[in-house]
């Protein structure tokens, strides 16, 4: 009998849920978006039961499309939008409140605060800076100002956990409760070394060991599926990662010194650096890459730009000047250059290798002669600006030159951009003939898991589409740098 695994892809706006056969081939793949709440200005929050609703509505349109019955699926992966935090009751799977997003800037004041005493210690301990973006004060947050998470907390009934808990605890009912390590470094409680939860850091966040999720190895056992709709009760869990980490497993990015950009809502690198970790120097973070039970976890050094694919949604939402996402390479190619546009799409605050929590968008260089065309140009240069400037970083770190960059993600389709990005990179850009790779590398975790694959498996998998060269002379970056440069500036609070 054939096996088939269904990777679920939770993302920021949507989920994708993906069928693969034993052969590592791609067979179906469904998505849908979810609404998007902002209840004050550089809030975000999901509803959860949206988030459940979508991946339900995706996997039952999947297996339609592939063919297939819940019975066929043999073993399911997860990957998902990462430190976006869920808290419900465990008596009763009651979620208290919405899911706080990733983006969401609502513990600015609070990190401000805890700055002075806490930066230090918790860089050390978790690889990660103080800033809104992590798990660790979005949890202080509802505890101090939701009464009903504070009641479950009191009563010893209060699960947190990050959308991979959320989603394994809607698939079993309630009977698995664990996290992975990939996500568990994101929440700023976990210690890097000991891959465990930091009593320190957890009464610093005001929550209680009991409240967390068990943490667990990458490609392992989470449980079995039961009473779901697009999976029987003989459908085991075996994958687990968050969405960069698992995009970096989906490259086949192995070994030590391989590294990948995701074009998604935000744009993330991230480095393999083995099983050492590196703690920067230039603002980026040190995380847990993956971890295969009963090996030697890997880690990666990453920097992200909180708002990439975000940008072009704005162009077609905030401004109307594109009516789909996918119009912005045609109307960006009708221009050579921004005439001077510089667009900095801080719309959710600055992140790597700045962190400027409060930092805003702006646009600078408008004349009569600007059209939307130029803006648009704008949008994708500063897309791959942000990740020039990660890399830059990244570099320092290393002391090394990056031979190549392999993209993944929606945006990584355009062409455009994928060749701005490899002359402001200074480097190739490699692009796979799929680019989901996110939801691959859960596949590829759930196999290896389950037994059905190896490592060498996956390495025979993974094809190359297209590979994009510099076409650009340093002195003419050199150049441009300084107007873009000049726009950071600017925006840094």
């Amino acid at each position: 009998m054939k096996k088939y695994i269904m990777s679920i892809d939770q993302g920021t706006t949507g989920s994708n849920v993906v069928i693969m056969d034993q052969g590592g081939s791609l067979v179906a793949t469904s998505d849908r978006d979810f609404q998007q709440i902002f209840p004050h200005p550089g809030w975000v929050e999901h509803n959860p039961t949206d988030i459940w609703n979508s991946i339900e509505s995706s996997a039952q349109e999947a297996l339609k499309k592939a063919g297939v019955s819940a019975n066929d699926i043999f073993t399911i992966g997860i990957t998902n939008q990462r430190e976006t935090v869920v808290a419900w009751r465990k008596s009763t799977s009651q979620v208290l409140h919405n899911a706080i997003v990733w983006q969401c800037r609502r513990t600015s004041d609070m990190c401000k605060k805890l700055k002075p005493k806490w930066s230090k210690i918790i860089k050390d301990k978790t690889g990660l800076v103080l800033d809104p973006y992590f798990s660790g004060t979005k949890m202080r947050w509802l505890v101090e100002n939701v009464p009903e998470v504070a009641k479950a907390l009191k009563e010893n009934d209060l699960a947190f956990g990050t959308i991979d808990t959320f989603i394994l605890w809607k698939l079993t009912q309630g009977r698995s409760y664990f996290t992975d390590v990939s996500n568990a470094s994101r929440m700023m409680v976990m210690n890097l070394k000991t891959l465990d939860w930091d009593a320190q850091l957890l009464k610093l966040f005001k929550i209680n060991r009991s409240c967390l999720p068990q943490i667990k190895s990458s490609a392992d056992d989470f449980g079995t599926v039961y009473n779901c709709k697009f999976a029987s009760n003989q459908t085991t869990i075996n994958g687990m990662a968050g969405d960069q980490q698992s995009a970096l497993f989906g490259q086949t990015c192995f070994s030590a010194g391989d590294s990948k950009c995701t074009f998604g809502t935000g744009s993330f690198i991230l480095m393999n650096t083995g099983n050492k970790i590196v703690k920067s120097k230039f603002g980026l973070l040190s995380t847990v890459a993956w971890k295969i039970k009963n090996e030697k976890v890997t880690y990666a050094l990453e920097g992200g730009a909180f708002v990439c694919g975000a940008a072009v949604g704005w162009l077609r939402d905030g401004l109307g000047i594109i009516q789909t996402s996918s119009e912005v390479e045609k109307l960006a190619s009708q221009v050579e250059t921004t005439d001077g546009v510089e667009f900095v799409p801080t719309l959710t605050g600055l992140g790597a290798p700045y962190w400027c929590a409060e930092a805003r968008g702006e646009i600078t260089g408008l004349t009569r002669g600007t059209t939307k065309a130029h803006i648009a140009r704008a949008t994708l240069e500063a897309m791959a600006l942000q990740n020039a400037d990660i890399l830059r970083a990244m570099q320092k770190d290393l002391k090394k030159k990056m031979k190549f960059l392999r993209v993944d993600g929606g945006a990584s389709a355009n062409n455009l951009l994928m060749q701005i990005q490899s002359d402001y990179l200074q480097t190739d850009v490699v692009r796979p003939v799929m680019i989901e790779t996110t939801a691959a590398g859960a596949a590829y975790l759930a196999g290896i898991g389950s037994g059905l694959w190896t490592m060498k498996d996956l390495q025979k998998i993974s094809k190359v589409d297209r590979k994009f060269e510099v076409k650009m002379s340093l002195k003419n970056l050199n150049k441009r740098l300084v107007s873009w440069n000049k726009a950071i500036k600017k925006v840094r609070i």
